[in-house]
C-alpha cells in the first residue's frame, strides 16, 4: 500500500489503512515543491475555524501535524519525498522517487491511493506567500468570516470569482472585484447575482501589480491595462479566484481525467479506472475543496482499498 501525497485526504487514508494493518507508506511530498507541499494547502493557512473538533480554531500547520502524528502512532511510514514517476500497468505498480529514468522503481505496491491535491492559481507577485493567511486567501468559505465589516477585493472574472464575491458579501462591508477585462467570463446567472449585489463593485480592465502592507495586507497596487494608470486600492483582504490546478501531471496518460485535469472516480466511490488505484481529496474534487471533505474521501479511499485487497486475497470458490 502506497499513498502518494499527504494533506487531510492522504493522512486520513494513512490512519485508516494503518489501523487495518495494511502498513501504508506515505510519500508526502517535498517542502521545496509548490505542487506537493507536505500537509497540503492547510500548511499555507493560519486560523482554521471550520474543522470539527476545534471549537477555538486551530492553525493549519498544527492541524496537519495532528493528522501526521496520528498516522505515525498507528504504524504508517511517512517519507518526505515526492514521487517522480508511476507505472500503472501492474499490479504490482511501480513508483519512482528521485531519478524517474532508473530502470527499476523505488517501490512496488499492490494498491495505490492518490492524494496529491490541487493548488490555487496565484498571481505570482512578490510577497504573495508572506501575506497568505495574513489578508490574502484563496477560499471564501474558509476565511470569509474573518473579514466581517471590511473592504476586501476579489481578483478574477469567472464563476469562481463571482461565487466568492457573492459569498463574501454576507460578511464584508464592501467587495471590489478586480478584473483584467471589461466583461466577465462567468455564466450569465452568476454575473446577474454579482451585478445585482449592492455590496459588490467592479474595477474593470485592471490588474494587481503588488501587495501593500507591513505584517498584514493593507492594500493592492493596481494598474489599468488600457490607460496604464497606477493607483492603490485600500483593502484589508484579497481573495484570489482565478482557478485551481490539480496535481495530476504524474498520472497523465495512465488515469482518466476530466477536461480540467481532475482525476475521474466512479460514482460514490474513490475507484479510478485502473484496478487497485484510488483517488481522494482535491485531486478528484473540483467542487467542494474543503479539508473536512478531503478527510472524508481519504477515509473512503482507505476502506475501498482495504476491501479491494481482501477480495484479491480471498481464494476462488466454485466447482
Amino acid at each position: 500500500m502506497v499513498i502518494i501525497g499527504s494533506g487531510p485526504a492522504g493522512l486520513t487514508a494513512a490512519i485508516y489503512t494503518a489501523r487495518a494493518d495494511l502498513h501504508p507508506l506515505v510519500l508526502e511530498g517535498e517542502p521545496s515543491s509548490t505542487s506537493d507541499q507536505p500537509g497540503g494547502q492547510l500548511m499555507l493557512t493560519t486560523d482554521v475555524e471550520n474543522y470539527p473538533g476545534f471549537p477555538d480554531g486551530v492553525m493549519g500547520p498544527a492541524l496537519m501535524q495532528h493528522f501526521r502524528a496520528q498516522a505515525l502512532r498507528f504504524g504508517a511510514k511517512i517519507d518526505t519525498v515526492r514521487a517522480s514517476r508511476v507505472e500503472l500497468s501492474g499490479p504490482p505498480y511501480g513508483i519512482w522517487v528521485g531519478d524517474p529514468d532508473t530502470p527499476e522503481p523505488t517501490h512496488r505496491a499492490e494498491t495505490i491511493i492518490v492524494s496529491t491535491g490541487a493548488q490555487s492559481i496565484m498571481l505570482g507577485l512578490a510577497r504573495e506567500l508572506e501575506f497568505m493567511g495574513h489578508g490574502l486567501s484563496t477560499c471564501a468559505t474558509c476565511d470569509g468570516f474573518f473579514f466581517r465589516d471590511q473592504h476586501i477585493a476579489v481578483v478574477g472574472g469567472g464563476d469562481s470569482a463571482m461565487e466568492e464575491a457573492t459569498f463574501l458579501s454576507r460578511f464584508a462591508r464592501k467587495i471590489t472585484v478586480v478584473h483584467r477585462r471589461n466583461e466577465l467570463r462567468a455564466s450569465k446567472i452568476m454575473q446577474a447575482r454579482a451585478l445585482a449585489n449592492d455590496k459588490i463593485e467592479f474595477c474593470w480592465d485592471t490588474v494587481v501589480d503588488s501587495y501593500i502592507g507591513s505584517s498584514r495586507l493593507e492594500g493592492l497596487g493596481i494598474r489599468n491595462v488600457k490607460t496604464g494608470r497606477e493607483s492603490q486600492l485600500d483593502v484589508t483582504g484579497c481573495f484570489i479566484a482565478i482557478g485551481h490546478t490539480p496535481n495530476t501531471s504524474l498520472f497523465k496518460g495512465q488515469l482518466e481525467m476530466k477536461e480540467n485535469g481532475y482525476l475521474i472516480t466512479e460514482a460514490n466511490s474513490t475507484r479510478t479506472g485502473v484496478e487497485g488505484v484510488f483517488a481522494c481529496g482535491d485531486v478528484q474534487d473540483d467542487y467542494y475543496r474543503q479539508a473536512v471533505t478531503a478527510a472524508g474521501s481519504g477515509c473512503m479511499a482507505a476502506i475501498d482499498a482495504e476491501r479491494y485487497l481482501e477480495q484479491r486475497a480471498r481464494p476462488a470458490t466454485g466447482p
